[in-house]
């Protein structure tokens, strides 16, 4: 995808809008019948971890564990890369499996990788990869969508990253008004514009704008995502509204959770969706750029007590 750094026009909460531009950049614990030794940080053997860390690539190892006839071990990814030689004593490493340290592996139970970051959970070894990779403590990927960025860290950093490295624009308020215009509109197929952060009822939130190839048609999508996990993002909802020439189209949604990758929201067409004429004709003119308008606002579903459904709390 072509990369669109845009200027966009932006204000929020009634104050006027400015135009942003485009430039090219493209403790549940666990419980076994089988007796289990739990290893906690600063209290493990330092001996077992070792055992069971790969000395190439330094991970966790699990079955099939691989060892060489002198008894040196690497996992099983590793064992395709040295080429059939042990990286510890460089003798031909057949194909011996570890059966032993296997059963030692079985017999622990570890806390979480991310029991630093607050995470409680103790797991048996082989289920802890399992656990991990849906952690609600693991860092969070960072919601750039003009890159391929690799940073992560929790929502404080990731917003600090997102202000200082890729020069956001950072807003407080739950009400936005942006304009995206592009000079050469039937010329770009494929272009993303500079994302914007709003901090809005202490949490924050990524406005997206996008155009992209649906089938055979162009469209632009804007779409919200939530900087937290999905079950917090279910307390919000918000709209997106464009329009121009008498006409206008709206969007209601919750936002997703930055769980979800920019792009498996934008493929799933979560979000507000104008076809290129439309947007032309939204922006008046000769329809040969894009000067498009989009409004918008953010708002807390709250329980009604009485009547046990979400009312909405509007942010003033």
């Amino acid at each position: 995808m072509e990369m669109e750094n845009i200027d966009c026009v932006s204000s929020t909460d009634g104050i006027e809008d400015e135009e942003i531009q485009l430039s090219h950049n493209h403790n549940h614990q666990f419980s076994s019948a089988k007796p289990h030794n739990i290893l906690l940080p600063g209290l493990a053997p330092t001996s077992v971890h070792e055992l069971l860390e790969c000395p190439v690539c330094t991970n966790s190892m699990y079955p099939p564990i691989h060892q060489c006839h002198n008894g040196h071990t690497l996992c099983s990814t590793c064992k395709t890369r040295v080429h059939n030689r042990c990286p510890t004593c460089r003798q031909e490493l057949g194909d011996i499996r570890c059966l032993a340290l296997e059963k030692v592996a079985e017999s622990l139970e570890l806390p979480c990788k991310y029991f630093s970051l607050g995470c409680p959970e103790i797991f048996p070894y082989y289920s802890k990869l399992k656990h991990e990779a849906l952690c609600n403590f693991r860092p969070y990927n960072c919601p750039y969508a003009g890159s391929e960025c690799s940073v992560t860290g929790d929502i404080p950093y990731l917003v600090s990253h997102l202000k200082d490295d890729h020069k956001v624009d950072m807003h407080t308020g739950c009400t936005f008004n942006h304009r995206y215009v592009k000079s050469n509109p039937r010329e770009v197929e494929n272009a993303t514009w500079m994302l914007t952060v709003f901090n809005c009822f202490g949490q924050y939130f990524c406005l997206h704008f996008e155009a992209f190839q649906l089938g055979m048609a162009p469209v632009y999508m804007a779409f919200l995502r939530f900087m937290g996990d999905e079950s917090e993002a279910r307390n919000y909802s918000y709209s997106l509204e464009v329009g121009g020439n008498g006409r206008k189209l709206i969007w209601e949604g919750t936002p997703r959770s930055v769980r979800d990758s920019h792009r498996k929201v934008r493929d799933s067409h979560d979000g507000l969706i104008i076809q290129r004429n439309m947007a032309l004709f939204f922006s008046g003119g000769d329809r040969k750029e894009l000067k498009l308008r989009v409004t918008g606002r953010i708002w807390k579903e709250q329980q009604n007590p009485e009547g046990g459904v979400c009312i909405p709390n509007l942010c003033s």
